[in-house]
Parts: C-alpha cells; sequence; structure tokens
C-alpha cells in the first residue's frame, strides 16, 4: 500500500526505510523486500535505479531509469511503498511512475530545479541533509519543494563531513532540523561511511549503526533509514556500512522500543 505523509507526524510509529543500495537485479529485489517485511513489519523499501556518484568511474551504478522503475513497479505491485532517489529534474516524473517517495541525493539537496521537479509530482520528497549543509539550513531545500504547493517533505539526516573520508553526526542538529518544522528521518547507515575510505570505493563502520541509531531515536526522530544487504561483503555498492539482513529484526524491536518509551515522556 502507498505511504501516507502522516505516517511520518507526531504521535506516530517509528517509520523504517530500508533495503539495498542499488538494485542488483530484479529477483535480489523481490527478494530483499519480502525479508525485511518477515523481519520487520510494514516498512518502506527503498533501492536506486542509478548511483551516479560512485567514488570510482568504473563501479557499478544499477540498471538505469527506465529498467529500475520497471523493476521497482513490480515490488510495488506486492504492496510495497517505494523509495528512490533521483539525479535531474528530467528524472522526476517517470520516477514518480514506480516510486510513492522521491529522494534527492546529499550531495544535489541545493539544487532548485531538482528540488522544484520532485515536488511538482506531488509525491513524498526526501531531501537528504548534504555533508557540507548546517542544520539550520537544510529548511530552505524544503522550502523550494513546498513552493510547488506540495508539503509533503521530509528531511534525512546522514552525517556532516568531518576532515576526510570521515563524517561525524551531530545529534543537536536531528533537534534543529525537526524544530523547521518538518518530519526527519535518521539515516544510520550512511552516517557511519568513510567516503573513499577504501580508496576506489567508499568503506564503512557498521559495528556504529545501532549506538547511532539508538541515540537519533532517543532525540525523537520520525524515522530510520538503513540500507540492509544479506551479503553485504558481495554487494555491488555500499556494502561495508550495509546493515546485515540477518541483524535486522533484533535491530528494528530496539528501535521501536525506545520510541515507545520516548513517546510516553
Amino acid at each position: 500500500m502507498p505511504i501516507d505523509f502522516g505516517a511520518f507526524g507526531p504521535g506516530r510509529p517509528l517509520v523504517l526505510i530500508a533495503g539495498p543500495c542499488v538494485i542488483e537485479s530484479e529477483e535480489h529485489v523481490h527478494f530483499m523486500a519480502r525479508a525485511i517485511r518477515e523481519a520487520a513489519g510494514d516498512f518502506v523499501f527503498k533501492a536506486s535505479f542509478d548511483k551516479a556518484n560512485r567514488t570510482s568511474g568504473g563501479a557499478y551504478r544499477g540498471p538505469g531509469l527506465r529498467e529500475g522503475i520497471r523493476i521497482l513497479g513490480g515490488v510495488r505491485r506486492e504492496g510495497f511503498p517505494i523509495l528512490t532517489d533521483i539525479h535531474e529534474p528530467s528524472q522526476a516524473e517517470v520516477a514518480a511512475e514506480g516510486a510513492d517517495i522521491l529522494q534527492i541525493p546529499a550531495f544535489l539537496c541545493r539544487q532548485s530545479d531538482l528540488l522544484i521537479a520532485a515536488g511538482r509530482t506531488g509525491k513524498i520528497v526526501n531531501i537528504k541533509k548534504g555533508q557540507f549543509v548546517a542544520p539550520h539550513d537544510i529548511h530552505r531545500a524544503a522550502e523550494k519543494v513546498a513552493s510547488t504547493g506540495n508539503h509533503q517533505v521530509v528531511l534525512t539526516e546522514r552525517g556532516s563531513s568531518f576532515g576526510y573520508n570521515n563524517l561525524v553526526v551531530d545529534m543537536r542538529g536531528l533537534k534543529v532540523m525537526r524544530d523547521s518544522g518538518w518530519p526527519v528521518v535518521f539515516d544510520a547507515t550512511h552516517s557511519v561511511q568513510l567516503p573513499g575510505g577504501a580508496g576506489s570505493a567508499s568503506s564503512g563502520q557498521p559495528q556504529f549503526i545501532e549506538p547511532l541509531a539508538r541515540a537519533a531515536v532517543a532525540t525523537g526522530v520520525n524515522g530510520v533509514f538503513v540500507e540492509v544487504h544479506d551479503r553485504p561483503e558481495q554487494a555491488l555498492s555500499d556494502g561495508p556500512n550495509a546493515l546485515r539482513l540477518d541483524l535486522l529484526a533484533a535491530f528494528w524491536r530496539r528501535m521501536q522500543a525506545i520510541h515507545s518509551l520516548v513517546s510516553a515522556w
């Protein structure tokens, strides 16, 4: 079933956004969607049809727009809400045919034409806060989307650049972002990424996924974003910072428990 923007509202259950970084095959995305639902219940399935910002020009990017949206459309017909990235304004309308949430990548969060094109589709728009953007500035990106009349905007924290090949999460920023009036999601897996840390690819520190997610949920975020893979060591993109599928069920139970406690305060 399509997800309603109200699912990100105050007093609602914590939203889970989960899936592999990129579409590796049609068979794999269907397998992952079913396995994640079995482990965690209702959630938003995420996967990219194109990873246009890979570290190396020779890295796997995905099946492309048309084929990727066809594949995601099949997953959506099985009842899964879908989130996927767009990188260019021309992709917005096509991607909206197979997705419930259009995501603006962190590196592109200030691109006005892209934000406006996403807003005009009428879909929920998830804006990843750029590693170079202060928490108190990202609301301006949301306002660009809202200028189209579409106020269904979510802001996602995914860490800030801290020197070279490293990211840090300022938990104060989650409250700052939320106080700007938009729902906030915490990206627990990109926040532990080490950009370019493997030379021709990014590395990561997955042992810190849960500690950071626990802290973020305790601040009162509306959702958690995690890239999940059944075999991270073989993933075609972002495997080093992905959560292993077999760890998801216990991880999500703990996140829900923290959310319930915080909501009761």
